[in-house]
């Protein structure tokens, strides 16, 4: 097996493999970003031979797709405070900590630039902030059982409300953004959630019926 170059020493199987490939594939995507993106590069960045990558990922927008999302998962923890708002607050300043760093600024540019033309780029997208979702929604569903919300709180609205203004000024704006922006986006969150606008739209029915 070849070895990483910059350590001299083999990789092993199973999980070690695939770590070694997502810190890899992160780090080419700092580096190079995602246009020169490739399997071999990777591969030998992470010191194991290309039709190992390729018997779990079957190219490379598959390995970057996981790569994102398990990085998003360890990267952005969720918190549990055992208060609401320092969970949003712990939560928020994470994002913003996560995409202030070098990968987090390659991530953006190969998920919402470069390559975000691509289908497969396009469900990656989608597949990291489903996934980043899902893993938050306990916050809301503990704030809830707490009392700490009105029942009936959506949690992937309360969550898309609070990421909403970071991902503006990321994307659209180009500001900066720091721990202030995250904390005015949880007063703006909270103050929403608690008046019950955050609760699922239903359609009224027409008029007469």
């Amino acid at each position: 097996m070849p070895s990483d170059s910059s350590t001299g020493r083999p990789v092993g199987r199973g999980a070690k493999v695939r770590t070694a490939v997502h810190a890899a594939t992160l780090a080419e995507l700092v580096d190079k970003g995602y246009a020169a993106l490739t399997v071999e590069n990777i591969a030998q960045r992470a010191g194991v031979h290309k039709t190992t990558v390729y018997r779990r990922w079957k190219d490379r927008e598959s390995l970057l797709t996981d790569a994102l999302a398990e990085h998003m998962a360890t990267d952005i923890p969720v918190p549990d405070t055992g208060a609401l708002e320092t969970d949003l607050r712990a939560l928020a300043r994470s994002i913003v900590q996560a995409f202030n760093s070098p990968a987090g600024q390659a991530i953006l540019a190969a998920m919402f630039t470069g390559a975000a033309h691509l289908p497969e780029i396009a469900a990656a997208r989608r597949h990291v902030f489903d996934d980043r979702l899902a893993r938050a929604q306990p916050v809301v569903t503990r704030a809830v059982e707490r009392g700490q919300l009105p029942e009936g709180t959506d949690p992937a609205e309360l969550l898309k409300t609070l990421a909403a203004p970071i991902y503006l000024r990321l994307l659209i704006t180009a500001e900066p953004v720091d721990e202030a922006t995250a904390d005015q986006t949880v007063r703006v969150t909270l103050a929403a959630a608690r008046a019950g606008a955050l609760r699922p739209v239903r359609d009224d029915p027409p008029v007469g019926e």
